[in-house]
Order: C-alpha cells, then sequence, then structure tokens
C-alpha cells in the first residue's frame, strides 16, 4: 500500500504557509466530515447546514422541545430507534456486561485506574489557609462539582479509555455523581467492554445517545436525564460544537478538535518508532502526524517504514487518507527550527527522540502532553500513565491544559476580619470607595470603624 505524505523543506519551502493550512483544516473552522456526514445532514435538514448550523438547530430545539428532540434526532441520525424507555442502560445490563467480560480484560482496567487515581491525588488541590495580622484570616477552599457528565465516543470504535480517562480524574476530585453518554451502537453504549468498565468504576448512569443532542440533553436536562454542571470528554466535530454552544449554561473542558502528534527527532531516532507513532495518531481519522527532524537519513527512512508498517494495519484505509490529508514528514534546519515551529502549532501530544531530550523539553512551551524519550510512546499517556488523555487540540495548548482532577473542583474564597484587622486596612477600603465614587462601600466599612 503507497502513501504520499506531504514533505517539507524549510530551507526551501514557505513553511509557515503549509503550517497555516495544517492548522486551518484541523480547527474547529475546519469542517473537517466525512462524506457520509455531509449526506446525512442533507437528509435529515433538507439542506447542506454547515456543522454550527446543525448544532445550533439540534442545541436549540432540544432546549425547547426536550426528550422528544432528543429522541427526533437520534433516530433520524443514528438509526438505533431508541425510545425513552430504552435510552437509559438498566444497571442489570451494566452487571451483566461486568460479569461476562475477560478477567484479563477487568484487571487491566483495575491497574489502570490504581495509576489515574494515584497522579490525579497528587496534584488535587487542596484548601489553602493564610493567617494574617490582627487575627484576619483568609481561606481558598475548593469543593468537588456534584454532578458531571461524561461523553464517550463510539462511532468508528470502542473507547473505555476514555470512560476511564474522564470518570476517575473526576471521582478523584470527590464528584458524587456521573453521567454517561455515548452514541447507541455497538461502540458506544452497546459496547459490553465499555459498559463492563463503567461497572468497575461505579459510573452507572449510561444513556445511549450521542452527537450534539447528547450534549443538549446534558446541559439542560430532558425527562429521564438531570442537568449536569459540567460536560467533559471527547467527540467528533458536532460534539464539539455543542459542547462550545451549551458553554455558559454549563462548564466545559474544551472544544477539541482532530487528534494530533508531533514527533521532534533528531539522528538518533529509530525510524521504526517513528513511523510508529505517527501511524497510532493517523489512525485516529482525522489525525495529524508531524515529523520535524534536522537529520534527511531520519525522514527518508520514517517514510520507507510508513509504507511498509501501514500495510499491516486494520484500519489502513482511514490511516493512510489521514496520513495524506494531514501528516507532514519536515526536514528543519535544526532544532531551534524545530522548538520554533512546535510551539506555533502547539500541539495536543509532543513526542521528543532526540539525545537531549529532557533539555529540549524545557525549552518548549506550547504541547498538551509531552512524551519523552524512544520507550515513551503516545499510547501509554492514551491508556494508562496517570495523567488524562483528553488534552488541549488545534492550536489551544498555547492556553489551555489537559483534563485534570482539578478541573472538577470549584474554588471559592473565605475573608474572616477581626475588628482590630478591619481598623486597619480601613483607610485603604475609603481611599478606593472615594476613588470609585461608591459612598455606600465606603459607608459599610465607616458604620463598623467610626
Amino acid at each position: 500500500m503507497s502513501v504520499k505524505v506531504t514533505v517539507v523543506d524549510t530551507g526551501r519551502e514557505d513553511v509557515g504557509r503549509v503550517l497555516a493550512e495544517l492548522r486551518r483544516k484541523l480547527s474547529l473552522q475546519g469542517d473537517v466530515v466525512s462524506e457520509r456526514s455531509r449526506a446525512k445532514t442533507v437528509e435529515v435538514f433538507g439542506a447542506a447546514l454547515t456543522p454550527w448550523q446543525v448544532v445550533e438547530t439540534i442545541c436549540r430545539d432540544v432546549r425547547e422541545r426536550g426528550l422528544g428532540a432528543v429522541l427526533e434526532y437520534g433516530g433520524k441520525l443514528d438509526g438505533a430507534g431508541v425510545t425513552a424507555e430504552t435510552l437509559r442502560v438498566p444497571e442489570e445490563r451494566l452487571a451483566a456486561a461486568h460479569r461476562q467480560a475477560a478477567p484479563e480484560f477487568l484487571a487491566a482496567v483495575r491497574a489502570i485506574r490504581g495509576r489515574v487515581l494515584a497522579f490525579q491525588r497528587a496534584i488535587l488541590q487542596r484548601d489553602v489557609e493564610l493567617p494574617c495580622a490582627h487575627g484576619v484570616v483568609l481561606r481558598q477552599r475548593y469543593r468537588p462539582l456534584r454532578r458531571v457528565g461524561l461523553c464517550i465516543p463510539g462511532g468508528a470504535a470502542a473507547y473505555p479509555s476514555s470512560v476511564l480517562m474522564t470518570a476517575v480524574p473526576a471521582q478523584a476530585a470527590g464528584v458524587e455523581q456521573l453521567a454517561v453518554i455515548a452514541p447507541p451502537s455497538p461502540f458506544g453504549a452497546d459496547n459490553p467492554d465499555v459498559l463492563a468498565t463503567c461497572h468497575e468504576l461505579g459510573v452507572m448512569e449510561v444513556y445511549r445517545v450521542g452527537g450534539a443532542q447528547g450534549v443538549a440533553a446534558l446541559a439542560y436536562g430532558v425527562e429521564g436525564i438531570l442537568p449536569v454542571d459540567k460536560i467533559v470528554g471527547p467527540g467528533n466535530l458536532f460534539v464539539a460544537l455543542a459542547k462550545k454552544y451549551v458553554f455558559g449554561q454549563v462548564a466545559i473542558d474544551s472544544i477539541a478538535g482532530p487528534s494530533e502528534v508531533i514527533v521532534v527527532a533528531d539522528g538518533s531516532a529509530d525510524p521504526r518508532f517513528v513511523a510508529a507513532d505517527m501511524l497510532a495518531q493517523a489512525e485516529h481519522a482525522p489525525g495529524a502526524a508531524i515529523l520535524m527532524t534536522w537529520s534527511r537519513e531520519l525522514l527518508e527512512g520514517t517514510s520507507r517504514e510508513l509504507v511498509q508498517q501501514l500495510a499491516r494495519l486494520s484500519r489502513a484505509d482511514l490511516t493512510r487518507r489521514s496520513l495524506e490529508e494531514f501528516g507532514c514528514l519536515m526536514l528543519v534546519r535544526d532544532e531551534d527550527e524545530a522548538c520554533r515551529l512546535t510551539d506555533l502549532i502547539a500541539p495536543e501530544h509532543l513526542q521528543i527522540t532526540t539525545r537531549n531530550a529532557a533539555e529540549l523539553a524545557g525549552r518548549l512551551r506550547n504541547a498538551g502532553a509531552v512524551f519523552l524519550g524512544a520507550y515513551s510512546p503516545v499510547a501509554v499517556g492514551d491508556y494508562i500513565a496517570g495523567p488524562s488523555h483528553v488534552l488541549p487540540t488545534s492550536g489551544t495548548a498555547r492556553w489551555a491544559a489537559g483534563l485534570t482532577a482539578n478541573d472538577f473542583l470549584r474554588g471559592s474564597s473565605e475573608i474572616q476580619y477581626t475588628a482590630a484587622g478591619l481598623a486597619a486596612v480601613a483607610a485603604d477600603v475609603r481611599r478606593m470607595a472615594d476613588m470609585e465614587g461608591l459612598t455606600a462601600h465606603r459607608a459599610s466599612v465607616d458604620v463598623r470603624t467610626c
């Protein structure tokens, strides 16, 4: 099987143009949807609506009509025939899936949960108390959110890992109510491994609904699904745009685009490893995979390995198309240029396979998750390491971070002054109140101190 991956030599070509086009395609404005999705849009809505118009229509309808709209759009878009009675997966079905799951699979789930829980608890924010002069005490308290919705994909593959990487950080934070939505498909809410994972984690609310209608149901609440405080988890373009639409009604983790990796490697890297890492990301289909190297030998070796390894993959056709559309083999001048371009792209995953990987990582600012060395493939982060695999995409790693237990906490401050403490700062309060012309603010201090 052949594959035509874009090759760019930054010494000869306009790399800015190449990267700008790639970023456009991978952004939420890139309209990265399949031809099947485009045809379905016309079939359901009678017009070639943009993804944003589709999401606006569905979310507005769910807010106004509730469960009826959720079931109607679910029926038209996924054809599963879900009813009010079959929307929620019965607890006995979750238990049955758990009983029937392979013992080795459940052992892996338990081991992964332990690793994720240990990491997330270690980084959890704790309450802070700062004693001050005159008996004044300032506190910052963190309390877990009450109820959170988890989006679990299920279109082309089953993702029990996404259950682990969203539910366990929330549990580490102390969230008591978790509601899972997943498409009513063999890879989603009807998948035994996904259901067994939910049961193993104690997540007993699982709903057979996906897409924008599922996100809207969590945000607004409909008959049979209580509204949540926050929605997290990956999904396709329509899920991402729906999360954007409902933000403000609820909190969200991020507005994620297609998955992406940059591999920064020098001549010491094994081209077999580099090609394998690029293919692993392209396998998401769509998924961007970019190699940046100043070794022409590595670039050429990786190109050969991509062809050889691609033929052995179960999703070879999808992976090939993803590589051809979103992949790039980039020959840069040196590691300085690699760092500059990587920070410009701000990738979701950054893999550094160089002789000085740790030093190079210290020079880079923008990445969702960084993997150092030849034996740290992105797959360990996707599945077992401990940090969540829900990460910022589409250049948002410039300012956004991956999902952690802290994202399920709400911080609030407590301010406790004594009479002596208030008297000591009263003059400063009066000055600010006078400057802003807020006489009632001043009076609230004067009545206590004058």
